[in-house]
């Protein structure tokens, strides 16, 4: 569990019921304790160990990235590349100026926002990504905007107002046929973000944000990765390769009868798939298998995971898919899939369960009622599919 548990502190299922894509929610308090997620310390050793371009770290200032060499300088290393560090004066100045300083997918930077993140992946079903974002002035480092994907706020420490104005399209994407009309002049409301706060926006929700309240704000926000219908229809249209109507040419030169009829068995075949009550159930399957993640490697035990009970292990994603069959159990995770028997089931399970933490050899063996070496097979062939990671690595 992550010190965020963000599914609990939001409402479960109330909240999938009556707030989710629908309004936004501001949870004053919600978190106990936000600085044992990430704190300034962390914030600094991540600028330091890590090589950043625009625009995973950036600097912006009245809705405007500003160009890397206002912070940084080139450095040449003896193997003639070049790479952009940090200059400490030049980036104090520009934050003391007012710029925003931003951190894309820390999530992958720091373990305790990454298990936060597939915390939420596996309750909400879809990718999160986490982005960082600090200042010291009341300058707007965005200005009035609005984003293509809802958002989870949670205010870390400092405060930061939030002028929140409403959507004036419904669900705007990235790629669209119109833009949304520009937002009323006056907010819908007002919310100060204190620390512990959390703050939900969907999608296309106007909003503005400053630290106008005399201090300085760190604060992440949870990107929610959108699942929408035009996603939904470009899927099928693979999935319906498997008729031939789907993978013949089009009649372009045919007369106006023979395209009419190839029209109607085209549309015989999507309104068949459409008519289908698993169709969605279907495509999440499918959207759950392929997920990625973040990457989490396991050096390689060359001759497979050792058979040891205190070996830990974990998934590499939280949308993995447990599927029993007639003579199983069918395993489907990081887009490769692994058919086992049904001995396996209680062992993976319990893999199932832990995320986003980890569990012993040991422990999978006993629920399973198998052999520490049976356990160690199972997770090594995961492992060579990028499903688990291995703590270790050698041997």
């Amino acid at each position: 569990m992550s010190p965020l548990n963000l599914a609990a502190h939001l409402g479960r299922d109330d909240f999938l019921a009556q707030v989710y894509h629908r309004q936004y929610l501001h949870v004053p308090g919600a978190l106990p304790a936000p600085r044992e997620l990430i704190t300034w310390d962390d914030l600094n050793t991540i600028l330091a160990t890590n090589r950043m371009d625009p625009p995973r770290l950036r600097l912006s200032m009245d809705s405007e990235m500003l160009p890397q060499y206002r912070y940084s300088a080139p450095v040449s290393t003896r193997r003639h590349t070049v790479w952009q560090r940090l200059h400490p004066a030049e980036l104090h100045a520009r934050l003391t100026e007012g710029a925003s300083l931003v951190i894309d997918a820390v999530d992958e930077l720091h373990p305790g926002v990454g298990r936060a993140n597939m915390e939420l992946e596996q309750w909400l079903r879809t990718g999160v990504q986490t982005n960082l974002y600090a200042s010291w002035t009341a300058r707007e480092g965005f200005g009035v905007h609005w984003d293509d994907h809802d958002v989870v706020v949670a205010q870390v420490d400092g405060s930061k107002r939030w002028k929140i104005f409403g959507p004036t399209r419904t669900a705007p994407m990235y790629k669209d046929t119109e833009e949304p009309e520009p937002p009323p002049e006056k907010p819908l409301t007002e919310v100060v973000m204190r620390p512990g706060d959390l703050l939900y926006l969907p999608r296309g929700w106007w909003h503005s944000v400053a630290a106008s309240e005399g201090e300085h704000s760190l604060h992440l926000t949870f990107g929610i990765q959108t699942t929408t219908g035009a996603q939904l229809v470009s899927w099928l249209a693979d999935d319906l390769r498997r008729h031939d109507v789907l993978r013949l040419d089009l009649p372009v030169h045919a007369p106006p009868e023979e395209q009419a009829d190839y029209l109607e068995r085209l549309k015989k075949e999507v309104v068949e798939a459409l008519g289908d009550p698993a169709l969605i159930g279907r495509f999440m399957a499918a959207r759950d298998a392929e997920d990625l993640t973040r990457m989490r490697p396991s050096l390689p035990h060359i001759n497979g995971v050792p058979a040891v009970p205190g070996v830990r292990v974990s998934l590499t994603t939280a949308r993995a898919e447990l599927v029993p069959t007639d003579d199983g159990v069918t395993f489907r995770a990081c887009g490769n899939e692994w058919d086992m028997a049904t001995e396996a089931e209680p062992l993976l399970r319990r893999l199932l369960s832990a995320v986003p933490g980890s569990v012993s050899l040991g422990e999978l063996a006993d629920v399973a009622g198998v052999s520490v070496d049976d356990a160690a097979q199972v997770i090594t062939e995961l492992v060579g599919g990028q499903a688990v990671t291995v703590e270790g690595g050698a041997g």
